[in-house]
């Protein structure tokens, strides 16, 4: 069942860019090698922190394709594919290959600020259509709109839509859904540090971006907290405390692929609007690593 499979840590990932600001592919490969080493559960490919609002069309196909190649089935595939143009949303989904993958996450509208049922409507037109379930993600730090929990519990009777990734901060939202959701409807954190008391009222695991730089500890602490270890999982996640905000200081993903370029996966390239990370920033990753 899609949902048994989506518990735990799905990683966000990073698209590695040459220099050039090309995708680079052989960066692609050993990161993914690097997080399926890791043990994370599954993938998030094309999120935000795939830089996606900077990838062509013809680039998110081709990485899309990549991915599942290299990865086969060996762990699940979620696929970001969302935006503030409805019919635009229909009309990329009917145009793309999601053979092979197990969700879509589909972030709420952005910038439109968009009412209520203005959401759901939206959300109801792509859970009709989508031919794979659905992933509501709600960010009102982008998006400029909050997704309530009143909203949310009326998408998720949806056939369609099987969870939410939950970046509103707000963890007495997170408890209403969790208390009122239908049975195995995914409740997944979208916010790190916020993972370990998600899961101890009940959330499901985390759409993460320290599990790029991190697979292993990351993925284990979101193992300890789902067996109800709560002091291990607090221990590990408390090792994070200090070098999670340095992840956004100058915008997500710089300050991860600064981790990552030091531990040789891949350059800390990034396109504009965003630029590489300043040299106090990487002097300040490279004391704590």
């Amino acid at each position: 069942m899609i949902r048994e499979k989506l518990r735990g840590t799905g990683v966000a990932l990073v698209t590695p860019f040459t220099k050039e600001l090309a995708v680079d592919y052989d960066a692609l490969r050993k990161l993914l090698d690097f997080v399926l080493d890791g043990g994370v559960e599954y993938l998030v490919v094309n999120g935000t922190t795939a830089e996606s609002a900077t990838t062509t069309e013809a680039e998110k196909a081709e990485i899309l394709r990549f991915v599942k190649h290299h990865v086969g089935n060996r762990i699940p595939i979620v696929y970001g594919l969302g935006g503030n143009n409805t019919q635009q949303v229909l009309q990329t989904l009917t145009g793309t290959d999601l053979k092979g993958v197990s969700a879509i996450l589909s972030v709420s509208p952005y910038y439109s600020k968009p009412s209520q049922q203005g959401i759901y409507q939206h959300y109801l037109q792509i859970a009709d259509a989508s031919p794979v379930p659905v992933i509501l993600y709600n960010v009102p730090g982008r998006t400029g709109s909050n997704v309530t929990a009143d909203t949310t519990l009326k998408l998720a009777t949806h056939d369609n839509i099987i969870g939410i990734k939950e970046a509103s901060g707000n963890l007495e939202q997170c408890m209403a859904i969790m208390k009122h959701k239908p049975e195995g409807f995914l409740l997944i954190s979208g916010d790190d540090m916020l993972t370990v008391p998600m899961i101890s009222f009940g959330a499901d695991g985390v759409i993460s971006v320290l599990a790029n730089a991190f697979p292993g500890k990351f993925s284990n602490m979101v193992r300890l907290a789902l067996e109800s270890k709560f002091k291990e999982a607090s221990d590990a996640l408390l090792s994070f405390v200090d070098i999670n905000p340095l992840l956004y200081q100058e915008g997500n993903p710089v300050g991860v692929k600064v981790v990552l370029e030091r531990f040789g996966v891949c350059a800390a390239s990034v396109r504009l609007p965003l630029v590489e990370a300043s040299s106090g920033l990487r002097d300040n990753l490279h004391k704590l690593l």
